[in-house]
C-alpha cells in the first residue's frame, strides 16, 4: 500500500468529520434556520455543491475565501463548503467597516468575498480598494450565491481534497488589544478541538441547542456549533441573541444547552420575561469568552436552580477551549476558571518562563495540538507568541495546587496605580455585589498624583439610583484603600462587539485624554 493511500486512511479533516455524521445520522434534522431545516444527509451533499461552486469559479484549494455577514444557514454552508474543498475560510465580522474589511481581504490574500446582501456597498468598496474580483452573496442573490448553490438540484459528486495538517480556517482576532492578527487553524487542530469540547463540555447527540453567537466567532463556531453538529446533536441558529427571541425559543422549542458571554447572561437575566416563561429545559449552561462576575453567576444559579454551568475559558488561538469548570465545582470555586481541558497542557509562568508557587500570579501559557500553527503572515508576531516553546495567553493567573487557575486579569487590564498594581476584575467584582448596579468595567485613566487611577464606568439597574459616594463606599467593605475607584462614571451603555464582548479598549480611547479629577459623574 502506499503511503499517500495510508495517509488518506488516516486522515481527520473538518469535511470528513460531517461526512461521518451524515452516514451516522442521515435523516435527523442537524440545523434549523428561519423556516428551513437540514438534515445531516442534506448538510454533507450541499457542502459538496458549495465546494463545487468554488471550484467552478475558479478557487484552488489554499485559496482564502472571505465570509461577511451574519448568522445564517448560508454562512455555515459557506465555511462548510470550505473545509470540504481544501479552501481556507476567513469569518470577517459584520460590522466591520469598508476599510477594515479591505484590512482583512489584504492581509489574508484573498481570493474571494462572500457577503449578505445588506452588506453590498461596503463590501464592493472592499472589493474595489483591493482588487477582488471574486465577489458573491451568501444569499439572496446570484451568480456566486452560497444558498442557491447548496439547493442546487441533482447529483454531486463528492470532494476529496487536501491534508488533515493543511489550514483550515483564518479567524482574525477581535482587536481588543489591537490590529487584528490572523491565527491559522488547522483541520486536524480543529478535529482534536471537537473532541477535546464533546468530553469536557458533556454533549449527547440528544441536546437540543440554541446558537445565537456570531458564527464568525471562535466559540460560537469551533466550541458549540461544530462539536454539536458532528456528535449528531439538534440546533437552533438565530441571527443575533436578542433577549426576547432566546428566551422565546428557550421555551417553545424546549431548548436543553446554550453558551452566551456573561453580557448576554446579564442582559437575559434582566428581561422582564425571564421568571415569566418556562426555561425549565435548560440544562446545561455554558459561559465564556470574558470573565463572569460571580454576583452574577450566583443570581444565574438561584433562578435556574436546575442548570449544570461550565465555565468555560480560552481564546481564538486555541480554538478556543483552554480550560473548563465543571457543575460540580462552582460552588467551591466560584471565581476559577477550572482545569485545562485533557488535549491543553498549562502552566502559569514568570517573565523569564519559570513557573510560579501556587497561588502567586503569572502569565498563562499553553500548549496543545489545537493552537493556531502561526499568525497569518506575521512571522515575528508569532515568534513572540511562542516564546519558549508556549504559547503565550496575555493573562495573568493563578493556579493553585490540585491545578484551578483562576484569570486576574488581562496583561492590558491590569492598573498601575501609584507603582501598585490592581487587577480591574478585582474592583469589579467588589461593585457588582451593589443591586443597583447591572454593569460595570474598571480602566485605568490619568491621573496627575498617581499616574494611572482606577475608574469604573457603571451602568444601573433600570428604575434603580446610586450615587458615586454610594458606591465608592460599598467596595470600602471589601477591598483596600488603594483598590477603591478614585471616580465613578455614569453610563447608559457600555461599548461591546457583536459577539457581546466588552470594549475595554473603546472606554480607554474615551478618557484617554481626560484626569480622573475632571471626570465627568
Amino acid at each position: 500500500m502506499s503511503e499517500t493511500a495510508i495517509r488518506r486512511a488516516r486522515r481527520s479533516m473538518v469535511g470528513d468529520a460531517l461526512r461521518r455524521a451524515a452516514r451516522v445520522h442521515r435523516g435527523r434534522v442537524a440545523l434549523h434556520f428561519a423556516d428551513r431545516d437540514w438534515s445531516f444527509a442534506a448538510l454533507d451533499t450541499a457542502a459538496d455543491r458549495v465546494a463545487r461552486r468554488y471550484a467552478s469559479a475558479g478557487l484552488r484549494p489554499g485559496d482564502r475565501v472571505v465570509a461577511y455577514g451574519r448568522n445564517s444557514d448560508a454562512y455555515l454552508l459557506a465555511w462548510l463548503g470550505c473545509a470540504r474543498g481544501g479552501f481556507i475560510h476567513v469569518p470577517a465580522n459584520y460590522a466591520l467597516s469598508a476599510g477594515e474589511l479591505a484590512y482583512i481581504l489584504r492581509q489574508s490574500g484573498a481570493a474571494a468575498l462572500l457577503h449578505d446582501p445588506a452588506l453590498a456597498e461596503n463590501a464592493a468598496a472592499a472589493a474595489a480598494e483591493t482588487g477582488i474580483t471574486r465577489i458573491g452573496t451568501l444569499h439572496g442573490g446570484d451568480g456566486l450565491d452560497i444558498l442557491s448553490a447548496a439547493s442546487a438540484p441533482g447529483d454531486v459528486d463528492p470532494i476529496d481534497a487536501g491534508a488533515d495538517t493543511d489550514v483550515a480556517q483564518i479567524i482574525y482576532t477581535s482587536g481588543t488589544t489591537g490590529a487584528p492578527k490572523g491565527a491559522a487553524l488547522t483541520h486536524d487542530g480543529l478535529i482534536a478541538e471537537y473532541m477535546a469540547v464533546i468530553a469536557e463540555l458533556d454533549f449527547d447527540r440528544n441536546d437540543r441547542s440554541l446558537a445565537a453567537l456570531p458564527l464568525y466567532h471562535v466559540a460560537q463556531m469551533h466550541a458549540f456549533t461544530m462539536p454539536m453538529l458532528l456528535l449528531g446533536g439538534e440546533t437552533w441558529l438565530i441571527e443575533a441573541p436578542q433577549p426576547d427571541v432566546v428566551l422565546d425559543l428557550i421555551e417553545r422549542h424546549r431548548i436543553t444547552s446554550f453558551f452566551a458571554p456573561p453580557t448576554v447572561w446579564i442582559t437575559l437575566l434582566r428581561h422582564p420575561d425571564f421568571d415569566r416563561l418556562d426555561l425549565s429545559s435548560l440544562r446545561q449552561v455554558y459561559y465564556g469568552a470574558a470573565i463572569m462576575p460571580v454576583p452574577v453567576l450566583k443570581e444565574l444559579r438561584a433562578r435556574l436552580p436546575g442548570i449544570r454551568p461550565y465555565n468555560c475559558y480560552g481564546q481564538s488561538e486555541i480554538a478556543p477551549l483552554a480550560t473548563v469548570l465543571r457543575p460540580e465545582e462552582h460552588d467551591a470555586r466560584p471565581a476559577s476558571v477550572g482545569r485545562p481541558a485533557i488535549t491543553v497542557e498549562t502552566r502559569i509562568v514568570d517573565a523569564e518562563m519559570r513557573d510560579v508557587a501556587p497561588g502567586e500570579q503569572g502569565e498563562i501559557v499553553h500548549r496543545s495540538q489545537h493552537l493556531l500553527v502561526g499568525y497569518w503572515d506575521k512571522p515575528e508576531e508569532t515568534a513572540r507568541a511562542f516564546e519558549g516553546g508556549w504559547f503565550h495567553s496575555g493573562d495573568i493567573g493563578v493556579m493553585d495546587d490540585e491545578g484551578y487557575i483562576t484569570v486576574v486579569d488581562r496583561l492590558k487590564d491590569v492598573i498601575n496605580t501609584g507603582g501598585v498594581l490592581v487587577a480591574s476584575r478585582e474592583v469589579e467584582d467588589a461593585l457588582f455585589t451593589h443591586d443597583a448596579v447591572s454593569e460595570v468595567a474598571v480602566i485605568a485613566v490619568p491621573d496627575p498624583k498617581w499616574i494611572e487611577a482606577i475608574a469604573a464606568v457603571v451602568v444601573l439597574r433600570a428604575g434603580m439610583t446610586a450615587t458615586e459616594a454610594a458606591l465608592i463606599a460599598h467596595a470600602r467593605a471589601t477591598l483596600a484603600p488603594y483598590k477603591l475607584p478614585k471616580r465613578i462614571i455614569f453610563a447608559d451603555s457600555l461599548p461591546k462587539n457583536t459577539a457581546g464582548k466588552l470594549l475595554k479598549r473603546e472606554l480607554r480611547r474615551i478618557y484617554a485624554g481626560t484626569e480622573s479629577g475632571a471626570l465627568g459623574r
